[in-house]
């Protein structure tokens, strides 16, 4: 469109746009910083599309592992070998490999021990003192014995010749031991109990680090705080532990045959057809009939990142089948000690885990495992392909919640594969988010409580949190559950709610989850793919959200009727005072119990820090309210409500009386006063430039925007316009 600027400029419209106008806007808001271009940092390239999808030439390493370890209950020590098939599917040829070695982490002079404070932590072995990490006896390439250079958690291994690219394998070998930690970081453990320990069995075994289109090896060292980053591979393991042990881990287990007895074996068969719990393994049989020796428990898990087991011969076990999409089955699985045990605790995992895996197999995307086994140890909670350990203490609601949300884990990041040293957010937070509408659809909401998210605002909106895309080990302890799992978890709510809808959002969010599942997305991915689906431009919420740590604050500024009656409609202005734009809802509630809502499009304020807008209404408001449903957090709840029992009233007017050209002698200015749909405007003498004016009583008017006054005579034959601390008088021509 072209548009020209009229080539006299009347007065009026230099007087309105002077240094003056705009020094008068109390918003700290700056739209053209929310809504600035070039958000992405890059343009699609041949792995990663612009559009959020894996690129044509999109490539991704691959490990597949076969396990065989050995537990020594009595020295809490884990002994065996590693057989790792890794697979370089990148462009580039390789001349040495990375591996984790995680559990060096509770080595004394590991790095997560020398970050631990004075004050504790929840990372780490809990002060337990003991010299914990691997005892490395034998690494092998091919069969070649080869040299390798250990750094922290970290194993370099140097290769004889270099790994060929676009599929070239590596046969690696390792045989390793190491003593578990009692309390290992929250993530693994042993659990004494009054029938034996509880051994949940984590970060056990050297598992590949990845090399990606994006950093290439990422060998960020493991201090606690930050979880993991895997390739994907079929893992097999066999687990040799004393005779008298049940064993649980991901996958399948394959040899049912030879570590059961006939009844459990039975038992086991009825439970893979039951949609209620059945008991494998009851209280009434533990420590009955103990075998003496070892027993090898055989387990496989396909398209799996990881795999964990838990051991102990205090176990309670039952199970119950998982009704998936596409008709197929799974199995859950609970293993609990005694203590434990009972419907208002752990006898209720089964039922738990079988509708947390239900649900979001129907939600989002359908569960790819043959088990999902839920152990009692002594973690708070943590996550692992098709097995999670949960707090033997909880009970009730919050074993709901601990189970749901570590199950929640098994589409993020277990299915859609993120780097969770860096961003933390792409898994707790998403899974925070997908939990809230599990536990609003478990039983009938039976733990469901609406969550006023709107009263969030001061706590996710601190000045004492980092931004939540810095990563975990790069923020305060205390913050981590705030900017890993909250703020990002109310933001794809509010996305959801207040920005896209649900449907639009729904979309969108399994668009990710299918084109990322089992594939390595960065955020910039995720950002992409929801703005292609849903077709709405959210640089801004990204930028305000995520990168940075912008706060919401929305208010109603003002509401007045037209000319001061309620049958001419009303003028509402709200506002936008932090750096953070979103939608606005307005509920305007009137006297005779109506309400109306109005919505306000975030474009509104790509230019605005305010905006004002007319309700065509002939009555009486009672109260305007800002985000009527509460699904925005905003700092300042006190401004969001206007209510008419506290405001000033006002005379009502005929705004026709005020018509009229008034004329200032000395600079030869003239305003012309004009009537439209009931409502006063001022221009220009030629008629240009209109600006609305609100009547504010006793023949008062104001222009906000520009904080003019215009004080008008009782007789109407001259006015007193006030601006910027000063006074001009007109008179009526």
């Amino acid at each position: 469109m072209n548009c020209k600027l009229p080539v006299l400029i009347s007065t009026i419209a230099a007087f309105l746009f002077s240094e003056s106008f705009y020094a008068q806007e109390a918003s700290k808001y700056d739209y053209v910083e929310a809504f600035k271009p070039f958000f992405y940092p890059q343009t699609g390239t041949e792995t990663r599309s612009a559009s959020g999808q894996p690129g044509h030439a999109y490539w991704q390493n691959s490990a597949d592992y076969h396990l065989n370890v050995t537990l020594n209950e009595d020295k809490k020590e884990i002994a065996g070998t590693a057989e790792i098939t890794y697979k370089n599917n990148s462009p580039d040829k390789l001349g040495f490999l990375w591996l984790q070695l995680d559990q060096n982490l509770f080595a004394k002079d590991s790095r997560g021990n020398g970050v631990v404070p004075l004050s504790g932590s929840r990372n780490g072995a809990h002060g337990e003192d003991f010299n914990g990490g691997y005892n490395i006896k034998s690494v092998k390439v091919d069969g070649k014995v080869v040299k390798y250079t250990i750094t922290d958690t970290r194993m370099q291994i140097d290769l004889q010749k270099e790994l060929k690219d676009k599929g070239g394998v590596a046969k690696i070998s390792i045989e390793y031991s190491f003593v578990s930690p009692e309390y290992g970081s929250d993530r693994m453990g042993v659990q004494d109990t009054k029938n034996g320990a509880i051994f949940t069995i984590a970060q056990w075994y050297p598992r590949m680090c990845v090399y990606d289109d994006i950093t290439g090896w990422n060998t960020l060292p493991y201090i606690g705080a930050s979880e993991f980053f895997l390739e994907y591979g079929n893992i097999t393991a066999n687990i040799t532990v004393p005779a008298s042990h049940y064993v649980v881990a991901s996958g399948e287990l394959l040899n049912e045959k030879e570590v059961y007895s006939k009844e459990e074996i039975s038992r086991w068969n009825q439970a893979r057809g039951s949609d209620k719990t059945v008991m494998i393994h009851p209280e009434s049989e533990i420590g009955k009939n103990v075998a003496t020796g070892t027993k090898t428990w055989k387990f496989r898990i396909n398209q799996a990142r990881d795999f964990s087991w838990a051991s102990s011969k205090a176990f309670i076990l039952d199970a119950a089948k998982i009704n998936l999409p596409s008709g197929k089955k799974s199995l859950a699985i609970s293993a609990y000690p005694v203590e434990s045990a009972g419907d208002k605790a752990w006898g209720r995992s089964t039922e738990y885990t079988k509708a947390a895996i239900e649900h979001y197999s129907g939600k989002w995307y359908e569960y790819t495992y043959p088990a999902a086994t839920n152990v009692a140890g002594n973690e708070g909670g943590m996550e692992y392909p098709g097995i999670v350990f949960c707090h033997m203490d909880s009970k009730g609601e919050d074993l709901w919640g601990v189970t749901d949300h570590e199950f929640g884990h098994n589409w993020f990041p277990m299915i859609v594969g993120s780097n969770e040293r860096l961003f933390a957010w792409m898994d707790e937070g998403f899974n925070t988010f997908i939990n809230a509408l599990s536990t609003k659809a478990f039983n009938n909401g039976e733990y469901y409580t609406k969550e006023n998210l709107a009263m969030s605002g001061s706590l996710l909106m601190s000045d004492n949190l980092e931004p939540i895309m810095v990563g975990p080990d790069n923020m305060r302890e205390r913050n981590i559950g705030a900017l890993a799992y909250y703020k990002p978890g109310t933001g794809m709510a509010v996305l959801r709610e207040a920005v896209l809808g649900p449907e639009k959002f729904d979309k969108a969010f399994k668009t990710y989850i299918d084109r990322w599942a089992f594939k390595h997305p960065t955020p910039w991915d995720f950002f992409h793919t929801m703005e292609n689906v849903s077709g709405e431009e959210l640089n801004w919420f990204w930028r305000g959200w995520f990168i940075n740590k912008w706060k919401i604050d929305q208010a109603v500024k003002n509401v007045k009727y037209i000319n001061g009656d309620f049958k001419n409609g009303a003028q509402i202005t709200v506002q936008n005072l932090e750096q953070m734009p979103m939608p606005t809802t307005v509920e305007v509630k009137f006297k005779d119990g109506t309400t109306k809502v109005i919505k306000i499009p975030v474009e509104v304020w790509k230019r605005n820090t305010e905006w004002t807008f007319k309700v065509d209404s002939s009555k009486e408001i009672d109260q305007v309210k800002l985000d009527p449903n509460s699904v925005v957090p905003d700092i300042n709840m006190k401004n969001n409500i206007w209510s008419a029992s506290t405001a000033k009233q006002v005379d009502k007017i005929n705004a026709k009386d005020f018509i009229g050209t008034y004329a200032d002698p000395k600079s030869n200015l003239k305003i012309l006063f004009k009537e439209k749909n009931g409502q006063l405007y001022g221009a220009a003498a030629d008629g240009s430039m209109e600006f609305p004016f609100e009547y504010n009583g006793d023949n008062t008017f104001y222009f906000d925007k520009g904080n003019m006054t215009i004080v008008f005579s009782k007789d109407k034959k001259s006015i007193t316009l006030k601006e910027g601390g000063k006074e001009f008088k007109f008179n009526k021509e």
